[in-house]
């Protein structure tokens, strides 16, 4: 980085106290992104001043004396147990819940969203005085198959800069309608399915300015809807036709915003170019595979489909399947990706298997589940994996596969019930919270904990064993 010759000022014409300074009113993301621009912002963006205020900004009940040195360390690997769930002192709350399906749970920031029935329930915690609130919003007819939440400025709802952090609810029904919640209320009905709605894509179609919503019928149909439309106008685009079942799950392409991804229940996969959606043939691709579809991802050009048991990657410039990337027999249950790591987790019965997609081996297993580990959720710094038969979820360490810790799905005098069934119906992560939902013979409870501020941490011999991940079989001799 070069001075200016010109008169002006630049970067390079700043101190160090000045950079530092400047550095202390961004935030996380924004001193990463600093740090790697050149050797001169890296080092103010890793002052210890603005890590020690971040890290009392985060935790003000915990300190970091002024003189201590690795600020950024200590900020890090704090943040990294809290996300970790390495605390025995989590906000802890009890919610009246029935048993949910596992896609009708969700955190909305500080809220969270369950639909039951035909209901939505929207429960807000406030873990400074440990009370909740309930409100409880009805619309639809039937019951609810598919619950969404899509950002307020991407919708004909969006008025103002404060409004912009702001979601909205979309979900799906066996009605026959699609319904666009915000405030507590239903602001839009969409009208055109002749069959249940079986999903809605997990985000919008196209690119900034021309949003639309896909949504999949019983019938195999897909229909898209123009949420920019006012109320006035009609919301209804097109409609796509090509598959013979139910659609299973709609996504949409990472590098190329304007294609649809289906497939249906007979594991048919078909891409569709929203451009196209005037013309009668908006199909630009297929491909078949076997068993009963368990989700698609897509990263880059690369769509990963979990269908039977195995995940394949389609190349959606060719349509051509790459490989086969991991196989779980006797079949999947639940799968989950995190593309910055070239990692995938499949979970079959009694167990969840770590692959690494750049050379589709099988490089841990967590094991120790009572029956098929139907729910994965992955992130960055973990791995929480549970079950229709488990009492408990358990917390993986995303890096090294060592077990954190198991977690009750609700409270303790509600495992105690001899030989009924119990087990986990429905699970959300979001950072450092989570949410569990069990079933049983009595009262069906969700079970919120909040990490943010623990800070009793949990005792080394209470973790789990060392790590798998990574390990070489040891040779024969």
């Amino acid at each position: 980085m070069e001075a200016a010759t010109d008169g002006s000022r630049t970067l390079a014409d700043l101190n160090a106290d000045a950079l530092t300074h400047c550095a202390s009113f961004l935030g996380l993301s924004d001193l990463a992104r600093m740090a790697m621009a050149c050797r001169t912002l890296h080092q103010a963006a890793y002052s210890d001043s603005i890590w020690r205020r971040l890290f009392r900004e985060s935790w003000p009940q915990n300190f970091i004396p002024l003189e201590t040195s690795g600020a950024r360390a200590a900020y890090l690997a704090r943040r990294n147990a809290v996300r970790q769930f390495k605390f025995d002192d989590p906000v802890m709350f009890n919610l009246p819940a029935y048993a949910l399906p596992q896609s009708h749970l969700l955190f909305d920031r500080d809220d969270i969203i369950l639909a039951q029935g035909s209901s939505i329930q929207i429960l807000k915690v406030d873990t400074s005085t440990w009370e909740t609130t309930c409100e409880a919003i009805r619309a639809h007819n039937s019951r609810i198959t598919c619950v969404r939440l899509i950002p307020l400025n991407e919708t004909f709802l969006f008025r103002n800069e404060m409004q912009k952090n702001e979601n909205t609810i979309v979900t799906s029904s066996s009605d026959h309608t699609i319904r666009l919640w915000w405030k507590g209320r239903s602001q839009r009905c969409f009208k055109g399915h002749n069959v249940p709605v079986t999903t809605l894509a997990d985000r919008l179609l196209g690119k900034s300015g021309t949003k639309l919503l896909a949504s999949g019928g019983e019938d195999g149909s897909i229909r898209l809807w123009s949420l920019g439309s006012s109320v006035k106008r009609q919301p209804f685009v097109a409609t796509f036709h090509g598959h013979e079942r139910p659609i299973s799950f709609l996504t949409v392409a990472e590098h190329n915003p304007s294609l649809l991804l289906s497939i249906s229940k007979d594991a048919k996969l078909r891409v569709w170019d929203a451009t196209m959606a005037s013309r009668s043939s908006s199909c630009v691709g297929m491909s078949a595979f076997s068993g009963h579809p368990v989700g698609i991802k897509c990263h880059e050009s690369l769509c990963y489909v979990a269908s039977g048991s195995s995940v394949t990657a389609v190349d959606l410039r060719t349509m051509k399947k790459v490989s086969a990337i991991a196989t779980h027999p006797p079949k999947l249950h639940s799968f989950a990706m995190a593309p910055s790591k070239s990692l995938i987790w499949t979970g079959g019965d009694e167990k969840a298997i770590l692959w690494d997609v750049r050379r589709a081996k099988a490089m841990a297993v967590l094991d120790g589940h009572l029956g098929p580990v139907a729910m994965i959720h992955a992130d960055g710094s973990k791995v929480v994996t549970g079950g229709p038969k488990d009492l408990y979820v358990k917390v993986w360490e995303a890096d090294n596969g060592a077990l954190v810790r198991s977690l009750e799905c609700y409270s303790d005098d509600l495992t105690e019930v001899g030989d009924e069934e119990v087990g986990l119906s429905a699970m959300a992560v979001d950072g450092c919270r989570i949410v569990t939902g069990g079933f049983g013979e009595g009262p069906h409870l969700l079970c919120f904990r909040d990490y943010s501020n623990s800070s009793v941490l949990i005792a080394d011999r209470e973790q789990g064993p060392s790590s798998k991940f990574w390990e070489e079989p040891a040779s024969s001799s």
